[in-house]
């Protein structure tokens, strides 16, 4: 992705360099520690191949994340936030995470919350 030249604000920047359906959620996953690009691929249910390694070149582009190569056969890749730029933005993707266990749950949808592990399971009302 192309950054512009003129933007309103810092937030609108923000914002286009982690857009997009994935971006939040692989630097969400990466909060738990590096990880290779194959278990980066199991974890993020419905992404491609060739969609995950666009976003993490454009993540790795902007600074959120880093790569380390280790040498050796077969090749193996370790991706992981960056200090502080890439872990700085958990805590707004924490809120994020929040807002979205809340709309859910208002809206009757604990029963995905609890299959995900985020809530424990609700006694059912008799």
């Amino acid at each position: 992705m192309k950054i512009r030249d003129v933007y309103t604000c810092p937030l609108e920047l923000t914002h286009d360099m982690i857009k997009g359906k994935w971006k939040p959620i692989i630097l969400w996953r990466l909060r738990l520690g590096p990880t290779s690009l194959s278990k980066l691929e199991r974890d993020i249910e419905g992404i491609s191949q060739k969609m995950l390694l666009q976003h993490l070149k454009e993540l790795t582009d902007f600074g959120f994340i880093g790569k380390r190569v280790y040498e050796g056969y077969p090749l193996k890749v370790a991706y992981f936030l960056t200090e502080p730029q890439g872990k700085k933005l958990l805590s707004a993707l924490e809120i994020m995470q929040e807002v979205g266990i809340a709309y859910m749950l208002a809206h009757g949808m604990e029963n995905s919350l609890c299959q995900k592990g985020l809530i424990a399971q609700i006694p059912t009302k008799k």
